[in-house]
């Protein structure tokens, strides 16, 4: 259906026929003085009416294409509601424009955002009887006749002309239908109905629309879409702040953009610059003095081109796009040109904090893996022996591979030259942040996987709301989000084992001796024995409170519970808290061997500080179209997952980390964070072998969640000395939350854990039958959690047996 403003229309087309009317008369006149004695007057106007009608009637037959000999032209409909790509805006919630989706980097201005002396540059050099024509400047058509019969050829184009090319491609989007394909009628054709076009605009469209809408969509060169994005591209600036010279520059490279472009031809640029300059001076929009003052001023850049992996939170940015796919396929929208503000949870003073905690760490962890490693290979099986052919089994999954594969079938020596031929290449490094270097293809590989990763996300346990995000070392290196893959979880997986007890009626108070247990299961058809150790191989014979084996995560003790509780009501539990991944009903679930996400972990234990009331994670609150219309509110809503009671205990039981004696959490007490009167909780968690080292950290408003390990399961620390959770995850969140809790903006995250909301049937505050000796085979140092940390040597390989 066509919206239109028939009375805007009425009024174009008066003025229209007005003008057309005015011109004619003009033009009769001139005609009548100039040829009145002619014996030829009479026939030259008969012609000149019969060229007039017969021209007037084949643009009309191409308009409707008659016949289908012209093609398709822009209908009154695209006209009036021009298709015009936009890009879409992502705004944190503290109100920063963190970053865009585009195709072309456009963000439209409204005429009144737009320095008057900008307007009068561009008409004076692209237009300058703009505002005397109706589109099409008939005067600068035969001007232009007249030049190329003399052999100087000129455009005659006017802005609304111009403005029809960038709107509607009418040259390559609209087919030419028959007689276009006879070479000499296709241009003609396109240009007619340039022409048409152009004068329906003008029709629709007052003089400042149409300058606002041409400067709104023009390329200015650099991947920058529009007169705003070209401001900030090329002077950091914005379209109501140009100075004379910087509209003068803008205005000059529209002619080429790359000719005139002032950051790759600056002495082309310069001097068209000056010609638009001297323009403005016959004009009379500047003097003389002005003029010459101006020319002298060298084009000062402040250069900065925006991409499409520009801003910042950037793994976060595509995560939100990633959650909005669905939306858009269901309403029809496309992210990437549809202008829409997009207003998230994300908020910049934390992420700028998760990401300095996440560097300050990670730069740690990376010295500590190469001092460990020396000059060894450190893609090895649980054997501790170099996996054969890794590198290689890598390298075949590359594009440059596949490449060199096509281009030489069957001809191995000539692929493996090619990829052992150094060449020069840019690689990610801690010092310098991008490392230009010279390496071969293989080379970069084995470089490349030698770094540790990470991920680490912040989380409003009430609302859901994602605070912070970042998905790994180095988005332009490592574009694989790390907060949303699926990596063995290990003891972090308790929560799930104990919720599901409470559930059963279980207390932490209760008790449980650390020791050798069996369980049979079924293998492949086969009956078979899987038995659980400990991190440190032994069974103290101990008898603890839940809570005590919960916080010094001690395996024998939770395998004891999930085999009472059972593991399809251990799964029942995980997935009802918030985890989205199918899990493997098997013993080893219990000690974390079946895949889950950081994220839908961290927002598991949001369920356990939320009184046990779960929720989805939050990225995106409210959608904008490019008018401003909200098409998208957020409308909050959770269920209970578990009792409240149970929730209850087990906020106290990740309190117990820090409390209970070698609690695997009490690395945070070396952390500068509770001056600030507030409550922390956590569980630290590491897969066989090291290979994934958690941390999942809790405050009654806050939650984060922290993992490293290597890009691959075989690449981790030998020693849980140096790979542990407590070692290496941990120290992100205590980063983190020493400078959340220090920001005075801040302050609604420092806050004590309330007393209970309603009466605890169980007894929570307790302490263990069997007390820790100096010469306790379990009791080490709580900072050093070597021998009470679970999963690196529980006895069996977790990754693989299941």
């Amino acid at each position: 259906m066509i919206n239109i403003d028939i009375s805007k229309l009425i009024t174009n087309g008066k003025s229209a026929f007005n003008f057309l009317k005015s011109k004619c008369k003009n033009w009769y006149k001139k005609g009548k003085s100039y040829y009145r004695n002619s014996p030829w007057y009479k026939k030259i106007v008969l012609v000149f009416c019969s060229i007039i009608l017969l021209f007037s009637l084949y643009l009309f037959l191409v308009d409707i294409n008659f016949l289908w000999l012209f093609g398709k032209s822009p209908s009154m409909s695209s006209i009036n509601n021009p298709n015009q790509s936009v890009a879409s805006e992502i705004y944190s919630a503290d109100g920063k424009l963190i970053s865009k989706y585009f195709r072309e980097n456009r963000t439209p201005v409204k005429y009144e955002e737009i320095s008057p002396i900008l307007i009068k540059t561009l008409i004076s050099t692209e237009d300058e009887r703009f505002y005397e024509h109706f589109g099409v400047d008939l005067e600068g058509v035969f001007a232009a006749i007249k030049d190329m019969a003399h052999g100087n050829a000129r455009g005659a184009s006017t802005i609304t002309q111009q403005l029809v090319k960038n709107l509607f491609k009418v040259r390559s989007q609209y087919s030419r239908g028959l007689l276009g394909n006879i070479p000499g009628l296709k241009l003609l054709i396109m240009k007619s109905k340039e022409w048409i076009t152009a004068v329906k605009i003008e029709m629709f469209y007052s003089k400042e629309e149409i300058l606002t809408m041409y400067l709104n969509t023009v390329d200015f060169g650099s991947n920058a879409y529009g007169i705003k994005t070209a401001c900030k591209t090329y002077f950091n600036t914005n379209p109501q702040h140009l100075t004379i010279e910087q509209a003068a520059t803008l205005v000059g490279l529209l002619k080429a953009t790359t000719t005139y472009n002032p950051r790759i031809n600056p002495k082309n640029s310069l001097k068209r610059r000056n010609v638009v300059l001297e323009n403005l001076l016959t004009h009379h929009l500047i003097s003389s003095k002005e003029c010459d003052s101006l020319k002298l001023i060298p084009i000062k850049l402040n250069y900065s081109v925006e991409t499409n992996y520009g801003g910042e939170a950037l793994y976060f940015r595509e995560a939100v796009a990633e959650s909005l796919k669905e939306w858009c396929k269901e309403n029809d929208i496309d992210l990437y040109s549809d202008g829409l503000k997009i207003y998230t949870t994300l908020d910049t003073r934390m992420q700028k904090y998760a990401e300095e905690a996440v560097d300050k760490q990670m730069r740690i962890v990376q010295r500590n893996f190469d001092n460990h490693w020396g000059k060894e290979n450190p893609w090895q099986d649980k054997n501790h022996k170099e996996i054969v052919g890794f590198i290689e089994d890598l390298a075949k999954k590359t594009s440059a591979y596949k490449i060199l594969q096509q281009k030489f079938p069957d001809q191995p020596d000539s692929i493996n030259y090619f990829m052992n031929k150094p060449h020069r290449l840019k690689v990610f490094d801690y010092k310098t942040g991008v490392k230009d270097t010279t390496f071969s293809t293989m080379d970069s590989i084995r470089y490349m996987e030698r770094f540790m990763h990470t991920g680490f996300v912040a989380m409003e346990p009430q609302s859901g709301f994602v605070r912070a995000w970042v998905g790994d070392i180095n988005f332009d290196s490592w574009k694989y989000d790390k907060v949303l893959s699926k990596r063995q979880p290990g003891s972090t997986f308790k929560l799930f084992d104990y919720a599901t007890a409470f559930n059963k009626g279980m207390s932490p108070c209760d008790e449980r001796v650390d020791q050798y247990l069996e369980w049979e299961v079924m293998e492949k058809g086969e009956l078979k024995k899987w038995t659980p150790r400990n991190a440190n191989g032994f069974y103290s014979g101990q008898t603890l409170t839940l809570k005590a084996a919960f916080a010094r995560s001690i395996n024998s003790i939770a395998v004891q519970i999930a085999k009472e509780v059972g593991i399809g009501e251990i799964i029942k539990t995980a997935h009802a808290m918030g985890i989205k991944t199918p899990l493997h009903n098997i013993p080893s679930l219990s000690l974390g061997s079946s895949d889950v996400s950081l994220l839908e972990l961290v927002n598991s234990y949001c369920t356990v500080v939320n009184d046990g009331m779960t929720h989805d994670p939050v990225l995106v609150t409210r959608i904008e179209d490019r008018n401003g219309n909200v098409i998208y509110n957020y409308v909050p809503e959770q269920k209970q997952a578990i009792p409240y009671e149970t929730a209850f205990l087990m906020q106290q039981m990740l309190q117990g980390g820090l409390t209970e004696p070698m609690g695997t959490t009490q690395a945070l007490w070396s952390f500068n964070l509770f001056k600030s009167n507030t409550d922390f909780g956590g569980k630290t968690g590491t897969s066989s072998n090291h290979s994934d080292a958690w941390f999942v950290g809790v405050t009654p408003n806050l939650v984060g969640g922290a993992w490293v390990g290597g890009e691959h399961r075989s690449i981790h620390f030998r020693t849980g000395k140096l790979g542990e959770g407590s070692k290496t995850a941990l120290p992100i969140f205590g980063y983190f939350m020493e400078k959340v809790l220090a920001d005075a903006s801040l302050t609604k995250y420092r806050a004590k854990f309330p007393k209970p909301k309603q009466p605890i049937t169980r007894p929570y505050q307790c302490q263990s039958a069997y007390p820790v000796e100096e010469n306790d085979s379990t009791n080490v140092n709580a900072t050093d959690s070597i021998g009470i940390e679970e999963g690196a040597d529980d006895g069996t390989n977790i990754e693989q047996e299941f």
